[in-house]
């Protein structure tokens, strides 16, 4: 079937609700696709991070629109806020636990068959501000890419993440589907392109969201698997949120997803391999070093 913004992807398609959501309820009125399981993570309609999926984790606190048009996209700011003292330098090839600072209680719960880990570190529990590492697993070990800047959640972070709490889980998911409202950059990851993924409005500072969904990849909490960002799945019941995404940074905190610049998504989605099953561990450093 072919979704609102023109690409083809088999499957159910939902009509949209009566009565949208608006600000932290977003786009109820977002269709729903059913996918063929084909890769890994999932994620939410317009996003429990930024803008509001079907569910309403909320865009950051902003309205979001439903339409299937945009003629024009600026390139999005990336992550503010951190300096080069914030973060530490390219991990060179070893192991990844002692590389990314994760403790044995969360490098236990990687999948043995994950080959790429994408590790989103929080400065702490109650901050907005966080880095994104990239690390592929090589014949000589684990190699980490460059730093990059993130937001995360406004309050930060929880092991238990339930809808409008404005923090992140903590935690290890799998990536699987990928989508925007922007064409397919080269998506290794099932893409599918929708005005679904309009986002318009301020955030929490103030910030334009405007193209915070240009590029988006879900993250694998409370969604069905192998389904649209855009679904509205919740298979642990609406109050433990969803609509968890990694997409375009607005310059400011996200309602629950984790946010990077225009260029590090587009890498992500031209880099990140279902066939080389990735995941992403996320969390504040010190629940991490667990």
């Amino acid at each position: 079937m072919t979704s609102s913004g023109g690409n083809t992807r088999r499957g159910r398609h939902r009509a949209p609700s009566a009565g949208d959501r608006t600000l932290a309820l977003l786009a109820s009125a977002v269709p729903r696709l059913r996918l063929p399981a084909v890769v890994l993570v999932a994620a939410v309609s317009v996003s429990a991070c930024g803008v509001s999926g079907p569910e309403g984790d909320g865009a950051d606190g902003a309205r979001t629109a439903v339409r299937a048009d945009r003629t024009t996209s600026g390139a999005r700011p990336s992550a503010d806020g951190l300096t080069p003292a914030d973060v530490p330098a390219t991990p060179d090839a070893g192991d990844l636990a002692s590389l990314a600072g994760l403790g044995p209680r969360t490098s236990a719960r990687i999948p043995a068959d994950a080959r790429q880990v994408v590790v989103a570190t929080g400065q702490d529990k109650d901050s907005s501000r966080s880095h994104v590492v990239l690390y592929r697993r090589t014949a000589s070990g684990w190699r980490g890419g460059a730093v990059w800047p993130a937001h995360n959640a406004l309050k930060g972070w929880t092991t238990d993440h339930h809808l409008d709490d404005l923090r992140s889980p903590i935690g290890v998911f799998t990536l699987s589907d990928a989508g925007g409202l922007l064409p397919d950059p080269g998506s290794k990851l099932p893409y599918t392109r929708s005005g679904g993924f309009l986002a318009t409005g301020t955030g929490f500072e103030g910030e334009s969201l405007a193209g915070s969904f240009d590029y988006v990849i879900a993250i694998d909490y409370n969604h069905v698997r192998g389904t649209s960002p855009l679904d509205w799945g919740r298979p642990e019941g609406a109050d433990k949120g969803g609509g968890v995404w990694l997409h375009v940074d607005h310059g400011g905190p996200t309602h629950a997803c984790v946010s990077l610049s225009e260029a590090h998504m587009k890498e992500l989605l031209r880099t990140l391999d279902p066939a080389l099953h990735p995941v992403i561990v996320m969390g504040d450093a010190a629940s991490l070093a667990k």
